[in-house]
């Protein structure tokens, strides 16, 4: 099973998944990391761990669909089997839905149904919840609507700021996505 990540920002999950690839803890090889932004901390990230790096904008594509086209190029010449988004903020189109399905799984800092899209740590903060959670998820074409594998509470304390509260949410999406990655990876290794 060949596995290709897909980040757009600092890439601390992508790091932690790679720790685990890389020591044999979820099955597979994490043969790609795909950013759609060049400049970000992922990219030297994955340098530092030796995982193969690609990176293109929609812009120099032309357009999303065109970018879309040319991600699933990169997907078949790296021979992917299955792809997970690790801060990936890109709504994936139909192109890559219809080649990968159930085959894309996605982590959100809430727990989903409730907050999906952006800033889902700030709006459970300010609407005074008791707690939020982290959900990892198989993506379909709707925001973060795709069928649940996993979630776990991270509860929000008195005196948390939005700011604690994320570091315990990213510390939760740190021990939750790889345990739900390893379930996944180890049922269709079964099946194939």
């Amino acid at each position: 099973m060949r596995v290709a990540i897909f980040a757009s920002g600092n890439g601390t999950n992508f790091e932690v998944l790679t720790n685990h690839f890389q020591k044999g803890d979820i099955p597979g090889k994490l043969a790609l990391l795909f950013c759609n932004h060049p400049d970000a901390p992922v990219m030297e990230r994955a340098k530092r761990l030796g995982v193969p790096a690609e990176s293109f904008t929609v812009k120099s594509c032309g357009g999303k669909e065109e970018y879309e086209k040319q991600v699933l190029k990169l997907l078949q010449k790296y021979q992917i089997d299955f792809i997970i988004l690790a801060g990936y903020l890109r709504v994936v189109g139909p192109t890559i839905l219809d080649h990968y399905d159930y085959r894309i799984v996605n982590l959100h800092p809430a727990w989903l149904p409730e907050y999906p899209g952006l800033h889902s740590i700030e709006r459970a903060f300010n609407d005074h919840k008791k707690q939020t959670g982290v959900t990892v998820h198989y993506i379909d074409s709707g925001l973060d609507s795709g069928p649940i594998i996993a979630q776990r509470h991270v509860p929000i304390l008195a005196d948390d700021t939005v700011d604690t509260l994320e570091a315990r949410v990213h510390e939760t999406e740190h021990q939750l996505y790889p345990e739900a990655v390893k379930q996944v990876l180890t049922e269709l290794e079964k099946e194939n």
